[in-house]
């Protein structure tokens, strides 16, 4: 199959320290490449991949200080336009801009959102674009869309091979990993780590519109000898830093999609602690590959619990259900239903 990857240029595929959805659109980029389908890849100049590569910006445009990103997307945007005949998908990592671009061709495109969809800001486009086919991350992603929204399959993420390796002993403290941000809930983390009197590591980048949060909430819970913190690290400190841990704290407060670093921990054999919000039942076996949990109180006994929990059957949950394998398997099967729907003459009817 003939698939175009179009990815973000916040950062580049994969990124250099934090980008979710980058890290995805390469392990899915990577292990197409591997099952022997040609795949273009859409992304910044900077990027590493075995597709061929179009590069549509120097480099990753939140580290060269761009801000405002939708220039640069809608010039990519013209440049799988100019090359759309070649493909037989056409899959987007882009949540928006490509719906007014595509329409069209709305019977070999794919979007993946990737990002939160509760907030109402959005949800016009997609009201206006029913024929543009979607893909979510996690099922309870899709509570807040419109009726009206084209859903063509569930895939929830998975983990390139050897980027997480499993760790059978663990470590003694927990681990924080991702962004300083409200609805993350790092203070969560903080007060666990003191009322269990473990150490806490929070490594995690701060966004320039959370520098406030960051400086008036976070940074006077940190002076505590518990309490360490490392900020943004890259590829393989991350392997280390999971791998090392007794349990990942995910303290979240919001509807969270997905939660990449769940499944990143899990294949380390570190086991989760998490709220039972957004996707965190779908993504974590409770008492399996980690504990789900309510209240402050819930997770400081679950961290004390953790370590006695099987880090082989972690991992075994997450080899089970979150491989790159898996979830390339999962997108083709999509794309074949896409493809044949479009042409089936009694499809193309209704």
């Amino acid at each position: 199959m003939r698939i175009a990857q179009v990815a973000p240029l916040s950062e580049s595929v994969p990124p250099r320290m934090y980008g979710g959805t980058e890290r995805v659109a390469s392990w899915l980029t990577e292990e197409l490449v591997r099952q022997g389908h040609h795949v273009t890849l859409f992304a910044s100049g900077d990027s590493k991949t075995s597709a061929e590569l179009i590069a549509c910006a120097p480099q990753g445009l939140r580290l060269a200080g761009i801000r405002d990103h939708t220039a640069s997307h809608l010039a990519m945007l013209a440049k799988v336009r100019e090359r759309a005949a070649s493909f037989d998908i056409i899959h987007f990592h882009l949540d928006l801009l490509q719906h007014a671009v595509f329409t069209d061709l709305a019977h070999k495109c794919v979007t993946t959102l990737h990002g939160r969809l509760d907030l109402p800001d959005f949800l016009p486009v997609y009201e206006a674009y029913p024929q543009m086919p979607l893909i979510s991350i996690s099922d309870c992603q899709r509570n807040p869309m419109p009726a009206t929204a084209n859903w063509l399959a569930t895939v929830r993420h998975g983990l390139g091979p050897g980027l997480c390796p499993f760790d059978g002993r663990g470590g003694d403290y927990l681990a924080f990993l991702g962004r300083i941000t409200p609805e993350k809930r790092p203070d969560r983390a903080i007060e666990i780590a003191k009322r269990a009197g473990m150490p806490l590591k929070i490594a995690a980048k701060v966004d320039p519109f959370d520098e406030d949060y960051f400086r008036t909430r976070i940074m006077p819970l940190l002076d505590h000898p518990l309490i360490e913190y490392i900020g943004e690290i890259d590829e393989v400190q991350k392997s280390a830093f999971l791998g090392g841990a007794r349990a990942l704290l995910f303290p979240i407060d919001w509807p969270e999609p997905f939660g990449l670093v769940m499944i990143e921990s899990m294949s380390a054999g570190t086991p989760v602690i998490a709220w039972r919000n957004g996707s965190v039942p779908e993504v974590v076996k409770d008492g399996v590959s980690g504990i789900l949990v309510d209240t402050i109180a819930e997770a400081v006994a679950a961290a004390q619990h953790c370590v006695a929990m099987d880090r082989f059957a972690v991992r075994q949950h997450f080899e089970n259900h979150f491989t790159a394998a898996r979830m390339a398997t999962d997108y083709l099967d999509a794309f074949d239903r896409l493809l044949h729907s479009s042409r089936d003459p009694r499809k193309a009817a209704e």
